[in-house]
């Protein structure tokens, strides 16, 4: 791209530079190209009109630096700054990297959120079961629903056999159950140190509600069966009894203190001369 300045005498100061000229066809490409998503999810319609305004913004965009890029002369406009300060002398703090403050200072450790996933699941199982006996008298209809993907031939299922004992159903069952609760514990335990003075919010309210509204949006497409028949009341409070006991299970743990604020080389492990972590005496 050609980028010079020159003398130009009709402007002000004599001095023109030359710049790419502006344009606003981007914009027409992103906005079309967004509406061709948006389309996905509304009508087809949106999705043609996001196409004519994204090809229309290429062809505008192109034919703009193509075969060769658009350029106007901007005049130059010198000012004058002027910087005073009533201030007449500046006092500066001198303070070591290792002394400088790092929050949050303790946190819970990730592992704990995984101790608390493992005892959360636990927990919800009860829940679960309780929903089947009272709605269907059934302590295996809320773990057909769960692993129903597991019976063999098991299509358009009804109540009496979603309700009967299945074997493949429970096996799978509780190999989802096991999995999702190992990482939903690892997730909670990795979004502790973002929230770490209130974990049984976090876990009994914060995160339940929205893992279940993730749940209700895509699992027409993940599980149709269990979509259809879920009782979602039964399932938050579930989800509010898995995390209230990860968040205790959590607090149980207690804190770290995080190593932020030590230097580099002792948060690796290195033993240095000259070097001491917070706390121990200097000399």
């Amino acid at each position: 791209m050609e980028a010079h300045e020159h003398s130009n005498p009709s402007s002000p100061h004599g001095e023109t530079i030359h710049l790419p000229a502006p344009t606003a066809w981007p914009i027409v490409l992103a906005f079309g190209v967004t509406l061709v998503f948006a389309g996905v999810v509304t009508s087809g319609v949106i999705s043609i009109l996001g196409g004519v305004l994204a090809i229309s913004g290429c062809i505008g965009w192109f034919r703009q630096v193509l075969p060769h890029e658009a350029h106007e002369d901007v005049p130059v406009e010198a000012q004058e700054v002027t910087i005073a300060s009533t201030r007449t002398h500046v006092t500066q703090i001198e303070i070591s990297e290792e002394h400088r403050a790092h929050l949050p200072v303790e946190t819970y450790p990730v592992l704990s959120g995984i101790k608390g996933g493992i005892a959360g699941g636990i927990a919800m199982i009860f829940p679960a079961l309780l929903y089947g006996i009272l709605s269907h008298h059934s302590i295996w209809y809320p773990v057909n629903l769960l692993g129903g993907a597991g019976v063999a031939n098991w299509t358009n299922p009804t109540t009496a056999d979603i309700a009967a004992f299945h074997p493949q159903a429970l096996i799978i069952a509780t190999v989802i159950h096991i999995a999702t609760s190992v990482l939903v514990g690892l997730l909670y335990g990795a979004m502790l140190p973002m929230l770490p003075r209130h974990p049984i919010v976090l876990g009994g309210l914060i995160a339940p509600l929205l893992w279940t509204g993730l749940l209700h949006s895509s699992l027409g497409i993940v599980n149709p069966v269990l979509d259809e028949r879920i009782s979602w009341g039964w399932f938050v409070v579930s989800q509010v009894a898995f995390g209230i006991v990860a968040g205790l299970v959590v607090m149980r743990q207690g804190k770290i203190r995080t190593g932020q604020s030590m230097p580099f080389v002792l948060r690796m492990g290195i033993e240095a001369s000259g070097i001491h972590s917070e706390g121990e005496d200097r000399h």
